[in-house]
């Protein structure tokens, strides 16, 4: 049963990040933009059947979860708080969790093509570069990024949690993440699917 250690804003408005006592999982991410998404996690469920929620995303000790914007957050968080608190912790949920940390299970989509040695490499590249230098400081604001797939000289990225609907994500952050990428190739176009 995760404890509520604190309760963050995010560079978005309508996002929230509880940070928590005890982990939720160990290291697998959980993300869903709606209910029907949702379906088969007891604690996502649980936080979708309360009105305005649009968006679930959780990881380790942090839950971010995201509004429509016709919410007072005050009353909001009261209701969000009784779910979350429920929730068994990764400890209680052991098994399972090392049966999805084995199938790679995050909730990212998944590059479903073959890629050339070539692609291959650029990607492994720019998911490293990723993870060093972007997705530790959208952890940080109760977000992340996968990286969807590589086709040809264009990379598509998705954002998750209070990333998901963040207007600084859909903009500088994609421009920031752009410049970046291109220090690897100069021709890459990055987009949010």
């Amino acid at each position: 049963m995760p404890r509520i250690a604190e309760i963050e804003f995010t560079p978005n408005p309508n996002a929230r990040k509880f940070i928590l006592r005890e982990p939720l999982t160990y290291g697998v991410s959980k993300s869903y933009e709606n209910a029907e998404q949702a379906q088969g996690d007891e604690l996502a469920e649980a936080l979708f059947a309360i009105p305005h929620v649009s968006n679930v995303f959780y990881v380790d000790t942090w839950i971010t979860v995201t509004q429509d914007g016709k919410a007072h957050w005050p009353a909001l968080l009261r209701q969000l708080a009784v779910p979350i608190r429920d929730a068994p912790s990764a400890q209680e949920r052991s098994a399972e969790l090392i049966g999805e940390a084995a199938g790679g299970v995050d909730g990212a989509p998944r590059v479903q093509r073959e890629m050339t040695p070539e692609e291959q490499a650029k990607l492994s590249a720019i998911r490293e570069m990723l993870d060093q230098e972007v997705r530790p400081y959208l952890q940080g604001d109760g977000g992340d990024l996968h990286v969807v797939d590589l086709e040809g000289k264009v990379l598509k990225v998705h954002y998750q949690g209070a990333c998901g609907s963040c207007p600084s994500s859909i903009s500088g952050t994609l421009a920031g993440i752009e410049g970046m990428v291109r220090r690897i190739d100069p021709e890459l176009e990055v987009i949010a699917v």
